[in-house]
Protein backbone atom coordinates (compact mmCIF):
# COMPACT_ATOMS: atom_id res chain seq x y z
CA UNK A 1 0.00 0.00 0.00
CA UNK A 2 1.15 3.79 -0.95
CA UNK A 3 2.19 5.87 2.07
CA UNK A 4 1.09 8.96 0.27
CA UNK A 5 -2.56 7.77 -0.06
CA UNK A 6 -5.51 8.73 2.03
CA UNK A 7 -6.77 5.42 4.21
CA UNK A 8 -10.62 4.82 4.41
CA UNK A 9 -10.98 2.19 7.82
CA UNK A 10 -14.34 -0.11 7.71
CA UNK A 11 -14.79 -1.46 10.75
CA UNK A 12 -16.98 -5.10 10.90
CA UNK A 13 -19.28 -3.98 13.53
CA UNK A 14 -21.39 -6.89 14.23
CA UNK A 15 -18.26 -9.48 13.68
CA UNK A 16 -16.48 -7.10 16.33
CA UNK A 17 -19.53 -7.26 18.75
CA UNK A 18 -20.01 -11.46 19.51
CA UNK A 19 -16.45 -11.21 19.73
CA UNK A 20 -15.94 -9.04 22.48
CA UNK A 21 -19.37 -9.99 23.86
CA UNK A 22 -17.99 -13.60 23.88
CA UNK A 23 -14.43 -12.35 25.05
CA UNK A 24 -15.51 -10.64 28.29
CA UNK A 25 -18.15 -12.62 30.33
CA UNK A 26 -20.34 -11.81 33.41
CA UNK A 27 -19.90 -8.12 32.98
CA UNK A 28 -22.67 -5.92 34.25
CA UNK A 29 -23.66 -2.24 35.70
CA UNK A 30 -24.92 -2.05 39.46
CA UNK A 31 -28.19 -2.37 37.78
CA UNK A 32 -27.43 -5.61 36.15
CA UNK A 33 -27.35 -4.33 32.99
CA UNK A 34 -24.87 -5.99 30.91
CA UNK A 35 -22.30 -4.30 29.21
CA UNK A 36 -19.83 -6.49 28.49
CA UNK A 37 -19.66 -6.11 24.28
CA UNK A 38 -20.18 -2.69 24.95
CA UNK A 39 -16.69 -2.17 27.14
CA UNK A 40 -15.18 -4.93 24.46
CA UNK A 41 -16.12 -2.61 21.38
CA UNK A 42 -15.69 0.28 22.72
CA UNK A 43 -11.74 -0.27 23.78
CA UNK A 44 -11.27 -1.68 20.85
CA UNK A 45 -12.23 1.27 18.85
CA UNK A 46 -10.66 3.75 21.12
CA UNK A 47 -7.41 1.85 20.71
CA UNK A 48 -7.65 1.79 17.04
CA UNK A 49 -8.67 5.50 17.25
CA UNK A 50 -5.53 6.19 19.32
CA UNK A 51 -3.11 4.41 17.71
CA UNK A 52 -3.93 5.32 13.78
CA UNK A 53 -6.02 8.10 14.20
CA UNK A 54 -8.35 7.74 11.11
CA UNK A 55 -9.73 10.45 9.17
CA UNK A 56 -12.04 8.16 7.42
CA UNK A 57 -13.45 5.73 9.85
CA UNK A 58 -17.18 4.08 10.14
CA UNK A 59 -18.12 1.09 11.87
CA UNK A 60 -20.97 -0.87 9.47
CA UNK A 61 -23.78 -3.52 10.66
CA UNK A 62 -26.45 -5.86 9.54
CA UNK A 63 -29.05 -4.93 8.88
CA UNK A 64 -32.48 -6.91 11.20
CA UNK A 65 -34.01 -9.39 9.60
CA UNK A 66 -33.45 -11.10 6.02
CA UNK A 67 -31.69 -10.33 3.52
CA UNK A 68 -31.55 -10.43 -0.42
CA UNK A 69 -29.66 -13.84 0.45
CA UNK A 70 -32.47 -15.79 2.10
CA UNK A 71 -34.30 -14.53 -1.05
CA UNK A 72 -31.90 -16.69 -3.26
CA UNK A 73 -31.85 -19.76 -1.00
CA UNK A 74 -33.73 -19.84 2.06
CA UNK A 75 -31.51 -22.13 4.42
CA UNK A 76 -29.24 -19.16 4.28
CA UNK A 77 -27.90 -19.22 8.02
CA UNK A 78 -30.58 -21.52 9.06
CA UNK A 79 -28.29 -23.07 11.25
CA UNK A 80 -26.91 -20.27 13.29
CA UNK A 81 -28.99 -19.23 16.34
CA UNK A 82 -30.83 -16.30 17.16
CA UNK A 83 -28.35 -13.19 18.97
CA UNK A 84 -28.62 -13.93 23.12
CA UNK A 85 -30.62 -11.22 24.48
CA UNK A 86 -28.13 -9.77 26.48
CA UNK A 87 -25.57 -9.01 23.45
CA UNK A 88 -28.92 -7.35 21.75
CA UNK A 89 -29.73 -4.61 24.43
CA UNK A 90 -26.35 -3.57 24.12
CA UNK A 91 -26.24 -2.75 19.90
CA UNK A 92 -28.27 0.41 20.79
CA UNK A 93 -25.86 2.04 23.33
CA UNK A 94 -22.65 0.43 21.43
CA UNK A 95 -24.32 2.67 18.35
CA UNK A 96 -25.14 5.66 20.32
CA UNK A 97 -21.30 5.49 21.99
CA UNK A 98 -19.55 5.26 18.32
CA UNK A 99 -21.60 8.34 17.18
CA UNK A 100 -20.75 10.19 20.34
CA UNK A 101 -17.26 9.77 19.39
CA UNK A 102 -17.98 10.84 15.65
CA UNK A 103 -18.04 7.81 14.39
CA UNK A 104 -20.26 6.80 10.95
CA UNK A 105 -22.51 4.12 11.39
CA UNK A 106 -23.49 2.31 8.58
CA UNK A 107 -26.60 -0.44 7.56
CA UNK A 108 -28.93 -0.88 5.04
CA UNK A 109 -32.20 -3.10 5.15
CA UNK A 110 -31.45 -6.24 3.65
CA UNK A 111 -27.62 -6.40 3.27
CA UNK A 112 -24.96 -7.14 5.68
CA UNK A 113 -22.05 -5.63 6.96
CA UNK A 114 -20.20 -7.86 4.57
CA UNK A 115 -21.77 -6.51 1.82
CA UNK A 116 -21.65 -2.90 1.99
CA UNK A 117 -17.89 -2.92 3.45
CA UNK A 118 -17.48 -4.81 0.27
CA UNK A 119 -19.18 -1.54 -1.55
CA UNK A 120 -17.18 0.86 0.09
CA UNK A 121 -14.02 -0.74 -0.73
CA UNK A 122 -14.20 -0.72 -3.97
CA UNK A 123 -15.28 2.59 -4.46
CA UNK A 124 -13.17 4.03 -2.15
CA UNK A 125 -10.00 2.36 -4.34
CA UNK A 126 -12.24 3.57 -7.22
CA UNK A 127 -11.45 6.97 -6.22
CA UNK A 128 -7.83 6.91 -5.26
CA UNK A 129 -8.06 5.68 -1.11
CA UNK A 130 -6.23 2.98 0.26
CA UNK A 131 -8.99 0.64 1.95
CA UNK A 132 -8.37 -1.18 5.60
CA UNK A 133 -11.15 -3.53 6.27
CA UNK A 134 -10.94 -4.09 10.34
CA UNK A 135 -12.34 -7.78 10.92
CA UNK A 136 -11.13 -11.41 11.24
CA UNK A 137 -13.87 -12.71 9.45
CA UNK A 138 -12.14 -14.99 6.63
CA UNK A 139 -14.50 -14.38 4.33
CA UNK A 140 -12.97 -10.80 3.68
CA UNK A 141 -10.36 -12.52 2.06
CA UNK A 142 -11.73 -12.33 -1.74
CA UNK A 143 -11.88 -8.52 -1.09
CA UNK A 144 -7.85 -7.53 -0.29
CA UNK A 145 -6.45 -6.21 -3.40
CA UNK A 146 -2.80 -4.22 -3.70
CA UNK A 147 -4.71 -1.37 -1.95
CA UNK A 148 -7.31 -3.00 0.75
CA UNK A 149 -5.98 -4.97 3.40
CA UNK A 150 -7.23 -6.86 6.33
CA UNK A 151 -6.37 -5.97 9.64
CA UNK A 152 -7.68 -8.40 12.43
CA UNK A 153 -7.00 -5.95 15.69
CA UNK A 154 -7.97 -8.64 18.32
CA UNK A 155 -4.81 -10.73 16.65
CA UNK A 156 -2.89 -7.84 15.89
CA UNK A 157 -2.47 -9.16 12.30
CA UNK A 158 -2.49 -7.65 8.89
CA UNK A 159 -3.34 -9.92 5.50
CA UNK A 160 -2.31 -7.77 2.53
CA UNK A 161 -2.17 -9.37 -1.27
CA UNK A 162 1.40 -10.48 -1.09
CA UNK A 163 0.82 -12.52 2.46
CA UNK A 164 -2.32 -14.15 1.11
CA UNK A 165 -0.50 -15.22 -2.27
CA UNK A 166 2.42 -16.71 0.20
CA UNK A 167 -0.17 -18.63 2.34
CA UNK A 168 -2.24 -20.01 -0.26
CA UNK A 169 -1.03 -19.92 -3.36
CA UNK A 170 -3.56 -18.35 -4.95
CA UNK A 171 -4.97 -14.36 -5.56
CA UNK A 172 -7.42 -13.11 -3.03
CA UNK A 173 -10.19 -12.63 -5.79
CA UNK A 174 -10.02 -16.49 -6.34
CA UNK A 175 -11.91 -16.92 -2.88
CA UNK A 176 -14.61 -16.58 -4.88
CA UNK A 177 -13.91 -19.94 -6.80
CA UNK A 178 -12.67 -21.27 -3.64
CA UNK A 179 -16.10 -20.65 -1.20
CA UNK A 180 -17.72 -21.64 -4.52
CA UNK A 181 -16.68 -25.02 -4.26
CA UNK A 182 -16.15 -25.86 -0.56
CA UNK A 183 -19.43 -23.87 0.46
CA UNK A 184 -19.34 -22.18 3.78
CA UNK A 185 -20.76 -24.59 6.86
CA UNK A 186 -21.00 -20.93 8.93
CA UNK A 187 -23.68 -19.76 6.94
CA UNK A 188 -25.14 -22.86 6.39
CA UNK A 189 -24.39 -23.08 2.12
CA UNK A 190 -23.58 -26.35 0.81
CA UNK A 191 -20.79 -26.76 -1.90
CA UNK A 192 -19.53 -29.51 -3.79
CA UNK A 193 -20.09 -32.81 -1.86
CA UNK A 194 -16.48 -34.05 -0.54
CA UNK A 195 -14.98 -30.59 -1.34
CA UNK A 196 -13.17 -28.75 1.52
CA UNK A 197 -11.50 -25.34 1.16
CA UNK A 198 -7.88 -28.01 0.89
CA UNK A 199 -9.69 -29.20 -2.02
CA UNK A 200 -11.19 -26.03 -3.64
CA UNK A 201 -7.66 -24.27 -3.46
CA UNK A 202 -5.99 -27.09 -5.12
CA UNK A 203 -8.81 -27.38 -7.70
CA UNK A 204 -8.34 -23.80 -8.22
CA UNK A 205 -4.54 -23.82 -8.49
CA UNK A 206 -4.98 -26.43 -11.20
CA UNK A 207 -7.54 -24.92 -13.23
CA UNK A 208 -7.79 -21.25 -12.34
CA UNK A 209 -11.22 -21.05 -12.04
CA UNK A 210 -14.43 -22.48 -11.57
CA UNK A 211 -15.15 -22.07 -14.88
CA UNK A 212 -12.53 -23.38 -16.37
CA UNK A 213 -12.58 -26.80 -14.02
CA UNK A 214 -16.21 -27.28 -15.28
CA UNK A 215 -15.38 -26.85 -18.76
CA UNK A 216 -12.64 -29.69 -18.58
CA UNK A 217 -15.50 -32.33 -16.48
Amino acid sequence: MSEDKKTVYLLDGSSYIHRAYHAIRNLTNSKGFPTNAILGVTKMVMKLMADRNPEYFAVVFDSKGPTFRHKIYEDYKANRPPMPEEMAVQLPLIKEILQKLGIRIMELSGYEADDIIGTMARVSQENGFQVVMVTGDKDFRQLITPEATMWDTMKDRVTDYEAIKEEYGIEPEKFLDVMGLSGDTSDNIPGVRGVGEKTALDLVKQFGSMENLFEHL
